[in-house]
């Protein structure tokens, strides 16, 4: 077994989530580094600056290990860049697998659910209920109808006996209006109204009201 075999792990079977859990803590330890790079190159700047015009040789020193840090740092940034490119890649193939076995176990469970059930039956169930609706309304129908009563009246024979009540109706109120005697045909004097002459003239506007 080689050395990159000791550092994964080569006979452990590693599943996604303890991948994508290992490349955290590598992020976190990088993190930690680049933290360090940076404070020392911050101090080898201090002293570049204090020997610059003092002590060349020390100066010499400081550019050296400010150089070296910062060529470390790059590296590590490339690798933290890697690393997070390959657990988003990670996370997202998790979730598309997830995504991916909940709709295929949804499809499963829709076609057990539909596994006794066809078109035909639906329609045939569907004409079912409507010619029992249509049975409950027939029934509805014939008992809100009444039984017996109009069955034997002829409705030509009520027309008849209708107009002849009303015939006779008028007939009777003609009989009951009085006949007025002719008026003279002589020249009469002007004489003053009675309360006889008074039930004439009452008597003949209700002649003329009736005609």
């Amino acid at each position: 077994m080689n050395f990159l075999d000791k550092l994964v792990g080569k006979k452990q079977a590693f599943t996604t989530s303890d991948a994508i859990q290992k490349l955290h803590e590598m992020e976190f330890m990088l993190f930690k580094k680049q933290e360090y790079l940076e404070s020392k190159i911050e101090k080898e700047k201090v002293s570049l600056v204090k020997n610059a015009s003092k002590n060349k040789s020390a100066a010499l020193q400081s550019l050296r290990r400010k150089k070296r840090y910062e060529k470390q740092l790059q590296q590590i940034d490339n690798t933290l860049t890697t690393i997070e490119m390959q657990r988003e890649a990670l996370e997202l193939a998790t979730t598309n697998t997830t995504l991916l076995k909940t709709m295929q176990n949804a499809a499963t469970a829709l076609k057990k659910t539909q596994v006794n059930v066809n078109v035909e039956e639906v329609n045939n169930i569907m004409d079912s209920i409507a010619d029992q609706q249509e049975l409950v309304n027939e029934i509805a129908n014939a008992i809100g109808n009444p039984v017996g009563f109009d069955d034997d009246i002829d409705e030509d024979e009520l027309e008849l006996e209708l107009e002849a009540l009303e015939e006779r109706a008028l007939e009777e109120k003609l009989v009951e209006i009085p006949v007025l005697p002719k008026a003279p045909t002589g020249k009469i004097g002007k004489v003053k109204k009675s309360k006889d002459d008074d039930d004439d003239d009452d008597l003949e506007r209700l002649v003329q009201w009736a005609s």
